[in-house]
C-alpha cells in the first residue's frame, strides 16, 4: 500500500488523492500522513490494531502507514459499539484507533485502548494516550516520536485483515500480505488525464480495498462521500464529478432507481463497474441505456482470492477463458461438480484462527455456476440454496426473473421455514414509485408461472427496502 502512495506522490504530488463535498487531501499529505502513523506504531509498538473510522481521508493513511510499519491494520464495519466490542474479542485487538465517543465504554473496561486518530495522522503525538505494546506488556511515552521516511526495504511481512462481509453469517478474518496484494495493480500506471473513482464500499470490505489500490496505482482520485448509500452515490457523482464508479449490482439498481425518482441530471460516467454479486442481464442493459458513453465491466473477486480480472464485453457471466488460463496465470479457475474454484496468487494466506494454508492452492468459491455456450453463467451461492420439500431451489434465477418485471426496482428471494415443505420461496418488492401493487403482484406471478412448482414466490411482500449488507442483497430471513 505504501509503495503505491508514494508512486503517486512521486508522480503527481499536489494531484488530490482523496475528495469528498467538504475536504480534499493531497497524494504529498498523504504520504506525510502516512509516515507518521508508521512513526507512531513503531514507537509505540503497536503490531496490531483495529480502525473504527468511516472517512478515506483518515482510514488510507493509517492502512498505508501500517504497511510501512509492518503492523497489521483492521477496519471494522460501521457498527454499534456493543458490536465493534465483539469484534475486537473476537480478532484480538487490544487497540483501537478511533474518535468515537461512545467506544469509551470499551476503554474502561481495560480490555481494549482506543487511540484518537488525529496525533497519528498529523505528528502532534503528545495528545496521544501511552499505546501498549501488545508482545511485552509495555507502554511508551509518545513526547519523542517524530515521522520517519520510508525505508529502503520494506518490511519482510506486511500482514493485512480484511473482514467478510457476513452477509452469511458472522464475518471471518481473512488475512493478507500487501507485497501479494498489490500484484493485483502491478500493471497499473499513473494516468495523465484526471479520473475520479467513485468509492462506493466501505474500507473494511475487499471491494473497497481493491478500488483504493486501483486509484492509488493510478495517481487518481477517490471520491468518497459516507455514508456510502446510493443516495450519496449520486450526489457526489454530480457535484464533484465522478467519471468512474464501481459498485454492486444491488447498488446499481437503487442508483437507477434514485435517477428515475428524482428526474436530475443523468451523470457523465466514462466508467462504470459491477462487482460483488452475480449480474443480472436486463440490469446490464439498463447500465447501457442510461450511461451510453460508459464502458461497462464486471470483476469477479473476493476477499479470499482477490481479483481475477475484469470482463468488458457487457454480457452477464463470465468467458469460458478464464478456464483456460493455463497453470502459470495470476488467477486460474475450474468448475468442479457446479461450483467454481480459484486458485490466486494474490489471494488469503488463510483465515484468522485457523492453521496457515497454501496461498497458491486451489480453493472452492461457493459460487455455483454453468457453462452455457461460450459463457460461465452464475447459479447462486451454495449457502443461498432453498430446500422446498427435497428439491434444490436457487433464488438468483428467481431474483432475476422478477426484477425484468416492469414496476419493480429491487427484489429479494429467501427461503422462509415451512412445516410442511422444510420451506418455502418468499419474495420482497420494492415497487417503482407510482406501481399498484396488486397489479405488480398479478404480473409477478404471471412472469413466474413457467417455473418449476417448487420455485415459484408462494410469499410476496412489497417493502420500502430490502435488507442487504455492504450493499449486497442477503438472501436469507433476517
Amino acid at each position: 500500500m505504501i509503495e503505491l502512495v508514494a508512486r503517486a506522490a512521486a508522480a503527481s504530488p499536489e494531484r488530490v488523492a482523496v475528495l469528498t463535498h467538504t475536504s480534499s487531501l493531497t497524494y504529498a499529505a498523504l504520504l506525510e500522513r502516512s509516515r507518521s502513523v508508521a512513526a507512531a506504531l513503531r514507537a509505540a509498538g503497536v503490531e496490531r490494531f483495529g480502525v473504527v473510522d468511516v472517512e478515506a481521508e483518515v482510514v488510507l493513511p493509517l492502512l498505508a502507514g501500517a504497511s510501512l510499519a509492518g503492523a497489521e491494520a483492521c477496519v471494522y464495519p460501521p457498527s454499534e459499539a456493543a458490536e465493534i466490542g465483539a469484534l475486537a474479542e473476537r480478532f484480538e485487538h487490544r487497540v483501537l484507533v478511533s474518535d468515537r465517543d461512545d467506544l469509551a465504554g470499551l476503554a474502561a473496561s481495560d480490555a481494549v485502548e482506543v487511540v484518537p486518530t488525529g496525533g497519528w495522522l498529523d505528528g502532534e503525538f503528545g495528545a496521544i494516550a501511552p499505546a501498549r505494546n501488545i508482545s511485552e506488556g509495555e507502554t511508551f511515552p509518545n513526547s519523542a516520536i517524530a515521522p520517519v521516511g520510508q525505508p529502503d526495504e520494506l518490511p519482510a511481512s506486511r500482514p493485512h485483515l480484511v473482514l467478510t462481509t457476513g452477509t452469511t453469517g458472522l464475518p471471518r478474518g481473512v488475512r493478507h500480505d500487501w507485497s501479494r496484494l498489490v500484484r493485483g495493480v502491478e500493471r497499473i500506471a499513473p494516468v495523465d488525464d484526471e479520473q475520479r473513482w467513485l468509492l462506493a464500499y466501505g474500507l473494511h470490505q475487499f471491494a473497497g480495498l481493491q478500488i483504493v489500490q486501483h486509484v492509488m496505482a493510478a495517481a487518481a482520485t477517490l471520491v468518497a462521500p459516507a455514508p456510502r448509500r446510493p443516495i450519496e452515490g449520486l450526489a457526489a457523482m454530480r457535484a464533484l464529478g465522478v467519471t468512474h464508479a464501481s459498485a454492486t449490482p444491488t447498488y446499481w439498481r437503487f442508483l437507477l432507481a434514485q435517477l428515475r425518482s428524482d428526474g436530475g441530471p443523468v451523470p457523465a460516467l466514462r466508467q462504470v463497474t459491477l462487482g460483488g454479486e452475480a449480474v443480472p442481464e436486463p440490469l446490464l442493459g439498463q447500465l447501457r441505456e442510461t450511461f451510453p458513453d460508459a464502458r461497462i465491466s464486471q470483476i469477479y473477486a473476493a476477499s479470499e482470492f482477490g481479483s481475477s480480472g475484469s470482463m468488458r464485453d457487457a454480457r452477464a457471466g463470465l468467458s469460458v477463458d478464464v478456464l483456460e488460463r493455463g497453470d502459470d496465470a495470476p488467477v486460474d479457475m475450474k468448475v468442479v461438480d457446479g461450483e467454481l474454484w480459484v486458485r490466486s496468487r494474490t489471494g488469503m494466506l488463510g483465515y484468522y484462527g485457523d492453521p496457515p494454508v497454501d496461498p497458491d492452492a486451489w480453493r472452492p468459491t461457493g459460487d455455483l455456476v454453468e457453462i452455457v455456450g461460450d459463457r460461465v453463467e452464475f447459479r447462486g451461492r451454495s449457502s443461498e440454496i432453498i430446500n422446498v420439500g427435497g428439491v434444490k431451489v436457487h433464488p438468483l434465477p428467481v431474483e432475476e426473473r422478477v426484477g425484468a418485471v416492469p414496476g419493480v426496482d429491487v427484489a429479494r428471494v429467501w427461503g422462509r421455514p415451512n412445516r410442511l415443505t422444510g420451506s418455502i420461496v418468499a419474495l420482497e418488492v420494492v415497487a417503482a414509485p407510482g406501481a399498484d401493487h396488486e397489479q405488480l403482484r398479478a404480473a409477478i406471478k404471471e412472469a413466474c408461472a413457467d417455473l418449476p412448482a417448487a420455485a415459484r414466490p408462494r410469499s410476496i411482500a412489497f417493502v420500502d427496502q430490502i435488507a442487504t449488507l455492504g450493499s449486497k442483497i442477503i438472501r436469507r430471513e433476517t
